[in-house]
């Protein structure tokens, strides 16, 4: 592109040169190499100018590249590998809480059996996927789609997340009023609510050359001295849920006896959307409690606006502003990890919680997974290799 840049001014002074000549044959000949000189003084000009620019930029994004991962070596020891294996098992999680908001002020929770997945994963640079397989869950719902993934540089960090629940929730926990046994209904499966939550977090790292996300999440750096940093981001995320609130009475009528009991009117909606836009603050601690050991610990807070849509029952849509749609979000994580730059091992959780606040019910979402693995890198990079010779 910058030879190319070049060669179209070249062209163009050149023609300018060319017509200003023939005019110029007309005239006395001093205006004329006047005229010569000035012409190519303006074409030079705007080729460097042009190249200059072009410079410029490629520069400037190269420059921005090169400082996702500039570190302060005293405190962080780069990657010295190119390549990674690792067998790795993550056990996940959903809960699911919804309460009505009338005087009765019934609540349940629901929640499907965990899962525990375990495969290998590769690795080359910034590349990085495996395949995982369940284990000890024979009614696993295979309608159920998740997707987490979290990608980590030393100044940025996002999740992105896409759940879409099965019909394999059980009911964990009920309130249905005062002097009410809900005892029955405890572990009972209940396939008429299906929820599902989709976004993305993106913050930044302010002490990002000193501090290091991936040292305890991506083993892909290691920490050397103890340090923290204060983050702050952005977020997006989309709610649905559909709850089947007959399919509920029927059931809480055939476990604790018809009559006995009746859902709130706050709980009987056939489905919900909300969406949010949240930004959020938190602070992060690397703890290096021994050579080549790190314990890790992040909490992130944020303030979410949420817009909803719903069907309620006797009830119209709602998706006016009010102070009672702002709500928090959380976001944790904590991991410990063995690093020795070749060998690796250790463990990792992630959770999120999301709540709303509406006039005629509250809900909560909280959702995640938890790590355990062992890795191996090889494939040294040139910069070490030179090093150990």
């Amino acid at each position: 592109m910058k030879k190319l840049s070049i060669n179209i001014s070249f062209i163009f002074a050149f023609m300018l040169l060319f017509s200003t000549k023939a005019m110029a044959d007309e005239l006395q000949g001093e205006n004329a190499v006047s005229a010569d000189i000035a012409t190519q003084e303006l074409s030079n000009e705007s080729a460097d100018t042009t190249t200059h620019k072009k410079c410029s930029v490629l520069d400037w994004a190269a420059r921005l590249v090169n400082s996702f991962d500039d570190i302060d070596e005293r405190y962080i020891e780069p990657n010295h590998y190119l390549f990674t294996v690792m067998l790795q098992g993550t056990h996940t999680y959903d809960f699911f809480t919804i309460k009505s908001n009338d005087t009765n002020g019934q609540s349940m929770n629901f929640a499907p059996d965990g899962m525990f997945k375990v495969g290998p994963y590769v690795g080359w640079k910034f590349i990085f996927g495996g395949y995982t397989f369940t284990i000890g869950h024979s009614s696993y719902d295979k309608t159920k789609t998740e997707f987490d993934f979290s990608f980590y540089t030393s100044r940025l960090g996002i999740d992105l997340f896409y759940r879409r629940t099965g019909s394999d929730y059980k009911l964990r926990d009920a309130n249905l009023g005062k002097n009410i046994n809900t005892q029955a209904l405890d572990r009972v499966p209940f396939d008429g609510i299906s929820a599902g939550i989709s976004g993305f977090n993106l913050y930044y790292i302010f002490n990002h050359r000193r501090f290091s996300y991936p040292a305890a999440f991506s083993q892909s750096t290691c920490q050397k001295i103890s340090c923290g940093t204060w983050l702050a981001g952005i977020g997006y995320t989309r709610n649905s849920l559909d709850l089947d609130y007959d399919k509920l009475q029927t059931l809480i009528d055939q476990r604790l006896g018809e009559n006995v009991v009746k859902l709130d009117s706050g709980l009987k909606f056939k489905s919900a959307q909300y969406y949010d836009i949240n930004i959020s603050a938190g602070y992060a601690y690397n703890r290096v409690f021994a050579k080549n050991f790190l314990f890790c610990v992040s909490g992130q807070m944020a303030l979410a606006y949420k817009r909803s849509v719903g069907r309620t029952a006797g009830l119209t849509d709602d998706n006016h502003f009010s102070f009672s749609k702002l709500n928090p979000n959380v976001i944790a994580r904590v991991g410990i990890v063995y690093n020795n730059t070749v060998w690796y091992a250790g463990a990792s959780a992630i959770v999120k919680s999301n709540y709303y606040f509406d006039s005629r019910f509250t809900t909560n979402n909280t959702f995640g997974n938890t790590n355990i693995y062992v890795g191996y890198n090889f494939g040294l990079k040139k910069r070490y290799k030179k090093q150990n010779e």
